[in-house]
């Protein structure tokens, strides 16, 4: 995609526009790589930290009432700070369009059951190896849009599915001969539980996403105003969660026991994460986000290795570099005759939650982190 093609109005862009486009294009990657990188690091540093642990099904709450609080404050100061009109147009968003209001139940709770279940895979597999088997998250949505939208992939895109599912398989057979090894250390890790809740995870990614824009297909609302109402649901599901899990234990601790300054900044990512990548991701096409996690994914492998002493064979190399493959295969763009018209990936005015045309390259990579992360 040109980087010239974003201006939407038909005009030819001046050389200072392309230029600008062009480095906020490489702002965006930069931001991408970080956000999915940093996230994954930092929670695995946190969860295997020695003394007391967090509550992650606090950690979750607290990231959704933050997001939450962020999305109310840049709804008033889209609106002037006039309070009165603000919380006349979240009462007629919320509360008088309750149907639409209710749509966003179904997809809150499985976001919210999958932010639970990426801190229980993190915790027990290493991040390196977490970030490359949450890659099948792709394959997950690809296979959801074929099924529930009727989407057509090409030829390409098949195969890099196939190599994405090898990739993360050889990885699994590395990690299965060197399990005892990574859980050496004595601590409560259980490679079997990480691997279970990933895979859950990624079905559930792949599912919400499609689900998602199935049923908001066509909306107008902001990814502001959308991401407020599946926070209202989200932060009610994740304290029933909480409850449910760890009850007994926050009445007698605290909510915010064994919070520590890493762990603050655990939650101030996922909570702003999210958001600054659905500001940063229309200057992104779908090329730029395949690259932005092919680099995460070295980024992780990597720091791994000097932070946790993670351990790369030749095994895991090959499985690692299949899954990098695949992932920049899948987005290359399909056939002129299948493809998106110029700029309509960065066209719009504000960013959006979904496209009513060709969204289709909008959930393969993150379906998730453009909306609620």
């Amino acid at each position: 995609m040109a980087a010239g093609s974003s201006t939407g109005t038909g005009e030819v862009p001046t050389r200072s526009q392309t230029e600008a486009n062009r480095k906020l294009k490489y702002i965006s990657l930069a931001i991408l790589v970080v956000q999915n990188a940093s996230l994954i690091l930092s929670i695995r540093y946190v969860r295997t930290l020695p003394g007391d642990r967090f509550f992650t099904t606090s950690a979750v709450v607290m990231a959704e009432v933050l997001k939450v609080t962020t999305c109310l404050l840049i709804i008033l100061l889209q609106k002037r700070f006039n309070v009165k009109e603000t919380a006349c147009f979240l009462l007629d968003s919320v509360v008088f369009q309750y149907k639409d209001t209710l749509k966003l139940a179904v997809p809150s709770l499985i976001y919210t059951l999958q932010n639970n279940l990426q801190y229980v895979a993190i915790s027990n597999l290493p991040a390196a190896t977490f970030q490359v088997t949450y890659q099948l998250k792709i394959l997950t949505t690809a296979l959801f849009s074929v099924l529930m939208l009727r989407k057509s992939l090409s030829r390409v895109q098949w195969v890099s599915l196939l190599l994405l599912f090898a990739g993360v398989a050889i990885v699994q057979v590395q990690q299965e001969g060197n399990k005892e090894a990574a859980v050496a250390d004595g601590s409560s890790q259980n490679y079997s539980v990480g691997l279970v809740a990933v895979v859950v995870s990624c079905l559930s990614s792949g599912f919400a996403g499609v689900y998602f824009e199935r049923i908001l297909k066509g909306s107008a609302a902001s990814v502001w105003m959308r991401n407020v109402q599946l926070g209202v649901f989200g932060t009610a599901l994740g304290l029933l969660g909480m409850w449910w899990n760890d009850g007994g234990a926050v009445a007698r601790r605290g909510f915010l026991f064994g919070y520590t300054g890493m762990v603050w900044c655990v939650i101030l990512n996922q909570a702003f994460g999210g958001l600054l990548v659905a500001v940063v991701v229309k200057y992104a096409d779908n090329i730029l986000k395949g690259f932005a996690t092919s680099f995460s994914i070295i980024v992780s492998t990597v720091m791994s290795i000097y932070l946790f002493s993670f351990h790369v064979d030749l095994l895991f190399t090959a499985g690692a570099g299949l899954v990098i493959g695949a992932v920049y295969m899948y987005s290359l763009p399909k056939a002129p005759g299948a493809a998106l018209p110029p700029g309509a990936a960065s066209s719009s005015p504000a960013p959006q939650t979904l496209r009513t045309e060709g969204s289709g390259q909008m959930e393969a990579f993150l379906p998730k982190s453009v909306l609620v992360k």
